[in-house]
């Protein structure tokens, strides 16, 4: 019997940059050397993206390390991987990420009770400057909040 995983790596700017709309999961074609840095949680997704190459979403930009014991089989830590969507999924996100101001941006990495390395995705809406303050303002009362009912 397998224990749930506590991988659970997550993008936390992007709550920040972005008005989340949809989110998805979706597997990630990866290689292993790739999985077992991901298991030793040695993933970084602060600066990634997912991008549409034909009718396949890629995600770029999404840090892994190399794996420590690996030897010249290991992987490039910055290539892009293969995201694994339905059909249904893929043609969903592209029509709306041909709409003005959509992108699609990982929001968190996991390990699922199968074993599988799960990428978190969501379609995104940029925030602009004022959105950013309002957030900022949120994140303070909620803090504010939380410290009064703790006296």
């Amino acid at each position: 019997m397998r224990r749930k995983s506590d991988i659970n790596i997550k993008n936390r700017k992007a709550g920040f940059e972005y008005f989340l709309i949809e989110t998805y999961v979706a597997g990630i074609q990866l290689t292993g050397t790739e999985i077992k840095s991901i298991r030793a949680g040695k993933a970084n997704l602060t600066d990634a993206y997912c991008s549409f190459e034909g009718n396949e979403l890629y995600v770029l930009n999404m840090h892994i390390s190399e794996y420590e014991l690996g030897t010249h089989y290991n992987h490039d830590p910055k290539r892009p991987r293969k995201l694994l969507l339905t059909k249904r999924e893929l043609k969903r996100l592209q029509t709306k990420v041909k709409e003005k101001g959509f992108t699609i941006i990982p929001t968190r990495l996991f390990i699922n009770e199968k074993g599988f390395a799960k990428l978190e995705i969501a379609l995104a809406k940029g925030k602009h400057s004022f959105d950013k303050r309002e957030s900022i303002k949120q994140k303070d009362q909620k803090r504010d909040m939380e410290r009064f009912e703790n006296y």
